[in-house]
C-alpha cells in the first residue's frame, strides 16, 4: 500500500502546474519539457481569458466527423477524390480543386492568392482544407457553411472555376465511368448536385490523416520521442505566455470563430472587410475565420490576404499585440472603422521565447 501510495504522489508531481519548475534555473525549459512528455490530460492547465471555451488539444480521428445525412464510406471518399482531382469540374476543363489545395502543401497552394478561370486572381489565401470538415463555416469570411454547403461555391465561383450547376450535371452524366462510380456510391439514377457535393465532402473529411506523422501528432498519441525540450518548451509558451491557446485549441486548433487581427487595410490598398461582407454587422468588420495551425508551416504565405511570407515577422507581430489602426480626421465618425480584437495583447516574449514558440509550430 505505501508503494501504491507512493506512486500516486510520484505520478501526481508530473501532473503540476508550471510553477513546479524555477524559471531562473539552468533546467528550467528542461523542466517545462518534462511535464509535456506526459499523457495529455497531465498538462499544466493552459492560460486562457476567462470567456473562452476552449478545449483541450487531443489526436485526430481518422476522418472528420461526419454529419448523418452524409455518412462516411470508403468508397464514397475515393470518389470524392476522384472527382476533387478532376478538371471537368471547371468550365475550361483546365482546373481542378486541386489546383489551389495540392496535397504536398498541406491542401494550400503556396500562393498569395489563388489563379482561376482565365488566370484571373482570387481575393483571399487559399486556406489549409486539412482540417476543413470541422469548420461549420468555411471561407475566410465563414460565407460557405459546412463541407456540403460549400462544395459547389468554387465551382460556380466566376474567377474561380466559372462553371455552372446545370452544365457540369450534364458532363457527369455523359461520363459513363462516372454513372457506375456514383450508381455504386448511391445507387441508380442520374447524378445530382447533392452527391457531387456529398462525395466531395466525404473526400475532404479524409484529409486529416495529413497530419498522422508530424511530431506533434505522435504526442498527443502518447509518443513524446520526436519532440525536443525547445519544441515543448515551444508548446508550453503557445498554451500561456503566448495566448495562442485563446484561438487555438481542440483538435483542429481553431475556435472556428471570427477575429478582427488588425489587418483590414481599411481605407487602403487591400481593404478587405471579412466577415462584414456577410452578416453587414459593423463589429464583424475585417473579422476573419480563425485558421487552423495543423501544418501550418506548410502552409506559407499566411493570413487571409497572403501577406505575410515569413513566421519570424509574423510572430514578431504578435508579439507586439497586431496593429491598432487610428482613424484618419475623415473616419472618427465611421461607424464601419474596425476594431482590432482585445484577444491581442503586447506579450513581450524575448528572442529565446520566440525561437521556442516557432520551433513547435514546425511540429504541428
Amino acid at each position: 500500500m505505501l508503494k501504491t501510495l507512493f506512486l500516486g504522489l510520484t505520478l501526481g508531481g508530473l501532473a503540476l502546474s508550471a510553477n513546479a519548475c524555477d524559471e531562473q534555473a539552468a533546467d528550467y525549459t528542461t523542466c517545462i519539457a518534462q511535464q509535456y512528455r506526459q499523457p495529455v490530460a497531465q498538462w499544466p492547465a493552459p492560460q486562457v481569458d476567462a470567456d473562452v471555451q476552449w478545449q483541450e488539444m487531443a489526436a485526430l480521428p481518422a476522418h472528420a466527423p461526419a454529419p448523418p445525412e452524409n455518412t462516411f464510406s470508403e468508397a464514397k471518399a475515393g470518389l470524392g477524390k476522384k472527382l476533387f482531382n478532376d478538371p471537368k469540374l471547371s468550365r475550361s476543363g483546365q482546373i481542378a480543386c486541386a489546383s489551389c489545395h495540392e496535397a504536398d502543401m498541406a491542401f494550400a497552394d503556396g500562393r498569395r492568392v489563388s489563379f482561376g478561370h482565365d488566370r484571373q486572381s482570387g481575393r483571399r489565401n487559399a486556406p489549409s482544407l486539412v482540417m476543413s470538415g470541422y469548420s461549420p463555416a468555411l471561407f475566410w469570411d465563414g460565407r460557405g457553411g459546412n463541407l456540403e454547403q460549400q462544395a459547389m461555391h468554387p465551382i460556380v465561383d466566376p474567377v474561380e472555376m466559372a462553371f455552372d450547376i446545370p452544365q457540369l450535371l450534364q458532363r457527369l452524366n455523359t461520363d459513363s465511368a462516372y454513372r457506375e462510380e456514383f450508381a455504386q456510391v448511391f445507387g441508380p439514377g442520374p447524378i445530382t448536385t447533392q452527391q457531387t457535393a456529398q462525395a466531395l465532402a466525404t473526400f475532404q473529411r479524409t484529409l486529416v490523416s495529413a497530419t498522422r506523422n508530424t511530431a506533434f501528432e505522435q504526442l498527443l498519441r502518447g509518443r513524446p520521442q520526436r519532440m525536443s525540450d525547445e519544441q515543448l518548451y515551444g508548446l508550453h509558451l503557445f498554451r500561456t505566455k503566448a495566448r495562442c491557446m485563446n484561438c487555438h485549441f481542440g483538435p483542429a486548433l481553431s475556435d472556428e470563430q471570427f477575429h478582427n487581427v488588425g489587418l483590414s487595410y481599411y481605407g487602403r490598398k487591400y481593404e478587405d472587410l471579412g466577415r462584414y461582407e456577410v452578416t453587414r454587422k459593423p463589429e464583424d468588420v475585417g473579422a476573419f475565420r480563425t485558421p487552423s495551425l495543423r501544418l501550418v508551416m506548410k502552409t506559407a504565405p499566411w493570413m487571409h490576404n497572403g501577406l505575410f511570407v515569413n513566421m519570424e515577422g509574423t510572430l514578431a507581430f504578435y508579439n507586439m499585440g497586431m496593429p491598432r489602426p487610428r482613424p484618419s480626421a475623415q473616419q472618427v465618425n465611421d461607424p464601419l472603422f474596425p476594431r482590432t480584437s482585445d484577444r491581442l495583447k503586447a506579450l513581450n516574449m524575448d528572442k529565446d521565447e520566440l525561437r521556442a514558440l516557432r520551433s513547435f509550430l514546425d511540429t504541428l
